[in-house]
């Protein structure tokens, strides 16, 4: 297992593990045409070299035996209304290929950014997860998360999805 920082450089790689992770896990959670236009938009090489250039934006590649597995996203000082914190991060996304699951590569990953969090002086992590993402949700309690709100999140301009958010402190 190898855990890097990403570059622009990585942006055609994360736009294709990152859409075929979204439709692993979120495929089915709204009409086909929703899904295809949501991904078209949001998993592009494009729209991932726009995120790497923003500074506030953090990516780290995930690979087991020198194969892409996944990646994450955390950003710092990320504030959230449910949350009285102000020096927190946000796990805007962590991801792992289907495949790659029940290696503990998730966990790995996931706990590499509670350290990069926990280095930079954050009071805890924040994230949103599909209220119909089962093993996500069981994972991140278990980790010691607590669900402090909901949100909805918009795959469309007809579209929205259920989601938790859940914030650990450290």
């Amino acid at each position: 297992m190898n855990i890097t920082k990403a570059t622009t450089e990585d942006s055609r790689l994360l736009s294709e593990i990152g859409k075929e992770a979204f439709l692993q896990t979120h495929g089915r959670s709204a009409p086909e045409k929703d899904i295809a236009a949501f991904t078209a938009k949001h998993y592009t090489e494009t729209a991932f070299f726009d995120e790497l250039n923003n500074p506030n934006n953090i990516y780290y590649l995930i690979y087991s035996n020198d194969n892409l597995a996944g990646y994450s996203k955390i950003a710092f000082n990320q504030t959230h209304p449910n949350i009285p914190e102000k020096h927190i991060t946000k796990l805007d996304r962590i991801y792992l290929l289907q495949e790659f699951h029940g290696q503990n590569l998730g966990t790995a990953l996931f706990n590499h950014n509670v350290a990069l969090s926990k280095k930079e002086n954050q009071l805890g992590l924040w994230l949103y997860v599909w209220t119909e993402n089962e093993k996500a949700l069981r994972f991140y309690k278990k980790s010691g998360f607590k669900i402090v709100g909901s949100h909805d999140y918009q795959i469309s301009e007809t579209r929205t999805n259920p989601n938790h958010v859940l914030f650990l402190k450290y």
